[in-house]
């Protein structure tokens, strides 16, 4: 067997204290940032662009933007030397008025109150009272999630002692490694050859595979007549001038898709890209895919619907409360949250639900059970026909004995449907050596 160098590179490492330090203080940075910068540029600008004045009511008023984020209307012979200013009580005619910091305002120097917690957004298309959000209850989440997600990011390309989401990939590659040897009964070194980039087999001599390859055709034999590789000897396509890499990729790939399952294909090309992220950490969609479809959707999937539908739940009862009047209108912060809440929760199920392998057809799965256990059934039927003639050929009582003995060990082993090929023939053998030694005894 060729022996796996390629794959046994890789320092193995566990989750330990300094992912989650690193991690952890990544997300804590990025959180402070978006929450007291990025969120406050980013909703004034919204809020601004919709609702400060336009047309006609700049031809009567001056808007100017202050020190800050924020934004207010002035008599027009001020508008030019206010600008980038303080804002103060003196030079603005409270008509609008947006405020985005984190400051505290009074009404004696400023012209308006709002504490160091608010922001503030007055403009008569918003109604006659200011609309007061509150970004530590509103925007908080969004904040967080952000941070998350760049740190997840960051993370992945990082050395796998340091980068959480590169470790949790680098695992990955092994755990999918060890499902297809169990899926497939094949050897760590065939495997290791099914998973190779295209560019190290490319390295291999023909010598070096013909041995592994050779035991993957003969295990992956159907009778699918319509497939062009299954009805061909390994001899007939395989010699000193096949391109190994084609080989595998087009004739094993064939086979192993039509004897196993398309999932089981699906493993092996996806653990063959993760193991070019590792190589390579700028193969980044090729890790995330790994660890999403083979681990992350396996395991969390209905976690994560369950916590949508929860969303959606919180959703409903704030849209609820604040219809019974219990949410002024001037105060939307708790239905921003629930909104970013539900939100959040739905965009992690939609990017679950895209690394969500489909699941495979009934039929497609019946077929492949059946080859599967077709020649093991065949062996059955050569064995039963083989010892039914061997009783024929006994005469007397002993044949009687003979042949109940072998038909009540068949029943019990094909029904048991454990082992039957290899414990058949003990069993067989067993009972054929009983029935002599009664036959002796009789004849005594």
């Amino acid at each position: 067997m060729v022996k796996a160098q390629f794959s046994n590179k890789a320092k193995k490492y566990k989750v330990g204290p300094q992912h989650m330090m690193v991690f952890g203080a990544m997300a804590v940075a990025f959180f402070l940032l978006f929450q007291y910068f990025v969120i406050p540029v980013g909703i004034s600008s919204f809020v601004v662009s919709l609702f400060k004045p336009s047309g006609e009511q700049l031809e009567k008023v001056g808007f100017v933007q202050f020190s800050g984020l924020v934004w207010g209307s002035t008599s027009k012979e001020k508008e030019g030397a206010v600008r980038g200013t303080e804002i103060s009580k003196e030079n603005i005619n409270r008509e609008f008025i947006f405020d985005f910091t984190f400051k505290a305002r009074n009404e004696r120097e400023h012209g308006y109150v709002k504490s160091a917690n608010e922001f503030y957004a007055r403009s008569p298309i918003l109604g006659e009272s200011a609309i007061i959000l509150e970004p530590w209850v509103s925007f908080w989440l969004l904040a967080l999630v952000f941070a998350l997600v760049i740190s997840a990011v960051i993370t992945m390309f990082m050395p796998s002692g340091i980068g959480l989401l590169a470790v949790l990939f680098d695992r990955q590659v092994d755990a999918t490694k060890v499902k297809l040897r169990l899926q497939t009964g094949f050897s760590d070194d065939i495997i290791d050859l099914l998973i190779m980039p295209d560019d190290k087999i490319k390295e291999k001599e023909v010598n070096e595979v013909r041995a592994p390859f050779r035991l993957v055709w003969d295990r992956t034999i159907t009778e699918d007549i319509a497939s062009p590789f299954q009805s061909s000897r390994f001899e007939d396509v395989f010699d000193e001038d096949t391109d190994v890499v084609t080989f595998r990729n087009e004739a094993l790939y064939t086979r192993i898709k039509e004897f196993f399952s398309d999932f089981v294909l699906k493993e092996i090309i996806d653990t063959k890209n993760g193991l070019l992220w590792r190589r390579n950490r700028s193969h980044l969609l090729h890790g995330l895919r790994l660890y999403m479809s083979h681990h992350f959707t396996e395991k969390y999937a209905n976690m994560v619907t369950g916590f949508a539908y929860g969303g959606a739940a919180f959703l409903i009862v704030a849209v609820g409360i604040r219809g019974l009047k219990f949410i002024p209108a001037t105060r939307p912060s708790f239905i921003l949250l629930a909104i970013i809440l539900e939100f959040t929760l739905l965009a992690l199920m939609a990017f679950t639900l895209i690394y969500t392998e489909e699941e495979e057809r009934m039929d497609k799965m019946l077929k492949t059970m059946e080859d599967a256990n077709r020649s093991q059934l065949d062996t059955l039927r050569g064995t039963s026909a083989d010892i039914h003639q061997l009783s024929n050929a006994l005469v007397g009582q002993t044949a009687e004995i003979i042949k109940n003995r072998v038909e009540k060990s068949i029943h019990e082993f094909i029904t048991s449907g454990d082992q039957v090929q290899r414990m058949i023939a003990e069993q067989i053998a067993r009972n054929i050596m009983i029935g002599l030694r009664d036959m002796d005894e009789k004849k005594k």
